[in-house]
């Protein structure tokens, strides 16, 4: 009987060391999750706004199942500058749809200029459709050299404009 009760108290214990151990753990994530996303009060979220003419060049990929294109833009408005790089995109005959670019960007923003760049990721299927555009981290130079934020992008009757949310 003694043996049997240490053996459950054993077990026990290391039952709640297990539990213990998944609650440190736990913390830690959130702990580094809370991090990761607090402003430290040197990060002031800002926007530029303004449009952009963008002109996209097929290319041949015979031997590729998706599209790939030559991205040129050129933006105006609180963002001045240009935009160059790559995407990829499918068409499924059901009508889906999916893309993804990288766009390397160069350009002013009041008297701030530099580059960094821009990762595209867009989907499309009879439930919805959805686009985010992200600045890669790491990715600034000059006076973005420590730029992080996203790119709205919104079409309307044949023009594109974009809003920047970013922060330095």
């Amino acid at each position: 009987m003694r043996a049997s009760s240490h053996r459950c108290a054993r077990r026990y214990t290391q039952k709640g060391n297990h539990t213990l151990h998944l609650k440190k753990v736990f913390l830690i994530l959130i702990t580094i999750i809370s991090i990761s996303n607090h402003s430290y009060g040197n990060e002031k979220l800002m926007e530029a706004k303004g449009t952009f003419e963008v002109k996209l060049d097929p290319q041949s990929d015979l031997e590729a199942p998706a599209g790939r294109m030559i991205i040129n833009k050129s933006y105006s408005g609180d963002f001045v500058g240009t935009g160059k790089g790559q995407m990829l995109s499918k068409r499924t005959p059901s009508g889906s749809a999916v893309y993804s670019a990288i766009e390397e960007v160069e350009g002013k923003i009041s008297d701030l200029s530099g580059s960094f760049t821009l990762i595209h990721l867009g989907s499309m299927s009879s439930e919805g459709q959805s686009l985010e555009v992200k600045i890669v981290n790491g990715s600034g130079t000059g006076d973005f050299e420590n730029i992080s934020g996203t790119l709205d992008i919104i079409q309307a009757d044949g023009n594109h404009s974009y809003v920047l949310n970013y922060s330095l």
